[in-house]
This record gives structure tokens, sequence and C-alpha cells, in this order.
């Protein structure tokens, strides 16, 4: 499906986005993994959630899906069940790596497979850290199918994160769940830290390192999950509130999470109007309204630290560098190769397009001068944060644009074009 836009004149209203995927997706797991029932309001209902779902529904899961709410009746810490097929997990990175944490330390096998993006996203950093701790894996070339086999019970271990990753991170420590010894779980740089917020683990932080430690005593208890919206889904309309004439925008209950929050304090540093109001935290998890303004942005350097916690953020922020003052850098984010697409060779093939000078390093990217006046059909690579990030590329270029395979944009946000509809005039 090729989608068109038109350039916008002014953004203007009031958007409720939907919940954070990476909450939704725990707030699913931890409450399968409960005993009895849970509630999860303002939940996703993405591709990749639904993946989840359908997943736990598979292990033996109740779930029901009503309009204002998720209601789940766990399982209990023994109660999952064997899959009667193998687990297809579409296009979900978080559902596969997190649930495969989970499955090694249960008493019957399974098979973990997804879709053609899925199949070539790398496992092994997942593979080798759970065979240390005694699980049985089998895979060809680190890449799905995964096949689990059950073993007599898991190890607890310590292990340092080679990369800064919170899925990685988040499957050891659900594993380290099935285990009355504490897994201990070394970062150097901070990633997304929702596992260890909402399940109430403990963390240590000295010497620059963070330990956090998982064990049985952490088990998830049934709950009512609350899921505030999405700030990777915000930062679309912000950015594109920042960079159109006149604009305001609010956005109420978005999270506000400190190891999320990276893509506003770059926008702020860059000359962004943005507000926070009604901060609060609720289930460990800080939220707030955002007000956002017109403003005319600069360039800024990117300093290493911050990469993880803006990772998912990094296209639509080079579309932010096109228009801001000065060229627009971005470097140790080597990461983005491995995502639904390579998303750095994604980002510079749709931008050399619009003639814009362009230098690809290995782990980035450097942007200078303004897109040449013609419209151009931008190609998706079926990665739904570049679908989105170049569609509000489009809204901002005087002849407007198009997405090939815009569908993509179903993975993380299929209400992408009704969003937009609300707020632009």
């Amino acid at each position: 499906m090729i989608k068109s836009f038109n350039k916008v004149s002014k953004i203007n209203g009031k958007l409720i986005l939907p919940g954070d995927k990476s909450i939704s997706h725990r707030s699913v797991m931890f409450s399968a993994l409960a005993e009895g029932k849970s509630v999860i309001y303002n939940c996703l209902h993405s591709e990749d959630i639904l993946s989840t779902i359908k997943a736990f529904r598979q292990l033996g899961c109740e779930i029901s899906l009503e309009p204002d709410k998720i209601i789940v009746t766990g399982r209990g810490i023994n109660g999952l069940r064997k899959s009667n097929t193998e687990l297809y997990l579409g296009n979900s990175g978080t559902t596969t790596r997190l649930i495969a944490g989970i499955l090694t330390a249960q008493k019957f096998p399974s098979v973990l497979s997804g879709d053609d993006s899925l199949s070539s996203r790398p496992m092994k950093r997942i593979i080798d850290p759970l065979t240390e701790m005694g699980a049985n894996i089998e895979s060809t070339n680190g890449l799905l199918p995964l096949k689990i086999s059950p073993v007599e019970s898991l190890k607890a271990i310590e292990y340092k994160l080679p990369i800064a990753s919170a899925q990685i991170k988040s499957c050891l420590l659900l594993a380290g769940l099935f285990n009355p010894e504490k897994t201990i779980i070394i970062e150097n740089k901070k990633s997304r830290n929702h596992t260890e917020l909402m399940l109430n683990l403990t963390i240590e932080e000295e010497g620059g390192f963070r330990k956090i430690y998982s064990s049985s005593e952490n088990y998830p208890k049934a709950s009512e999950y609350i899921v505030p919206s999405d700030i990777s889904t915000a930062a679309f309309f912000i950015i594109l509130t920042l960079l159109s004439e006149n604009s305001t925008l609010e956005l109420p209950n978005v999270s506000l999470n400190e190891s999320r929050t990276g893509i506003l304090d770059i926008l702020k540093k860059m000359g962004g109007k943005i507000e926070m109001k009604n901060v609060k935290i609720i289930n460990g998890e800080k939220r707030g309204d955002l007000v956002v303004h017109s403003s005319k942005l600069v360039n800024v350097e990117i300093p290493a630290e911050m990469i993880p916690n803006i990772i998912d953020e990094i296209p639509i922020l080079s579309i932010a560098g096109i228009y801001a003052e000065g060229n627009f850098n971005i470097r140790n984010a080597s990461e983005l190769r491995y995502k639904e697409s390579d998303r750095i060779k994604s980002v510079c093939q749709n931008l050399e397009l619009l003639g814009i000078g362009i230098t690809e390093y290995n782990d980035g990217f450097s942007l200078s001068g303004m897109p040449v006046k013609k419209k151009v059909t931008f190609n998706s690579f079926h990665d739904h944060r570049i679908a989105m990030s170049f569609s509000i590329l489009s809204l901002l270029l005087d002849q407007g644009g198009e997405i090939d395979n815009f569908d993509c944009v179903n993975i993380s946000n299929p209400d992408f074009i009704n969003q937009l509809k609300q707020i632009l005039s």
C-alpha cells in the first residue's frame, strides 16, 4: 500500500495516544505469569502486542480484550502449558527475546518463530547467556526459529551485558525469576528500565555500573496496570509540531520514564519548546502531560551515553535535524542496523532521494543541506518507525510525499493516520 501525504499548514489540538509498547508487552507478560486475575488499562493494541497476547494464550492463559481494558488470568509460577503449535511471534523482537527467558525455565519444549524480518535479527545475544544459565536452545546461526528444550533447572549467574539492550537484560532477568538464588545483570550504559521498575527489582549503582538482581522472590503477583502513552509514538507528533509554524499540541499522560526521555532532553537542547505538566508516578512509572509549541531548532552534539535512551527515536530525530540550523550528526548507534530494518541505511537511502548531503558511517550518519523541491516515494523497508518518520517528513515538504508499504505502521501504531487527522489543519 502506498500512502500519500500533503504539506500541512499547522498543528493544533489535544491528542491522546495509545499505551506505551514496552510497558504493554511487560504488563501482559507479568500478568500471564502471576497467579490469578490482572487488569491492564490503556494497553496498546498493535500487531506486536497482539503477538505477545497470542503467545500466552497458546501457553494456557485466558486473556480477554475489552473496549477499555484487558483482563488476564495468569497461570502462576509453574502453570504455563505446552503450546500445541510453534509460537509464531510475527515481527516482535521484544516478545521473542523476553518470552525466550521465560520458556527456558519451563518443563515443556517450545519453538519460537517469526516473519522474515524477525528471522534475520540476531538471537545469539540471548542464546549465549541463557545457555550459561543452563538452558537448552537450538538454532541455526543464532537466528530464528529457536527450539527450547526443558532442563532440570536454571542456574543463577552474574552477567555483564556486552551492549546496552533492554531486551537482553529483561530476557535474563525474567529467566532469573525461576530460581531462589539471585541472578545479577550488570550494565555500564543504562537501557530502558521498565522490567526493573515493574518488578521492583533491587538495583545497585557503583563506579559507573548498575547491578540488577532477580530471583523468585520477585516473581510477579496479580495486579492492576495503568499504561501511560508511548513517548516513542509521541516523538513523531512532537517533532511535527516543533517544525510546523504557529502550532501547539497537548499530549496527556505520556511516559516520562528517565530511560526514555532522552528525546525530550535533546529536543529541548535544540531549542524545542516543550513543557511538562501534572507529573506523577503510577506502577513505578513516571508520566505527565506534554505541551509542545513551534520552535526554531539548532543541531547539537549527541553524546554516546545518550544513544541507548533514544535508539528508537533516531529516525524521527533525523527529520528534526534536517530542518534545524547546522549539520545533524549521529554516531555510536550501530545497534540501529539490527532493528526491523537496517535503520542507518534506510534513513540514508530515503534522504538521498531528496538530494540531502549524507555521509554514512558503520555506527551512524551525518546530514547537511535542505531537501530539493520534488515529490518522491519513500521506502518504508517494512519498518514501522521508518514509515512514520518519512510520513512526518512528507507533511513538511512543499510537494508532500508518498510512503511505500505503509501498512507496516500497524506493528506499533495502527491508528497513526486517525491521530494525524485529529491535529492537522
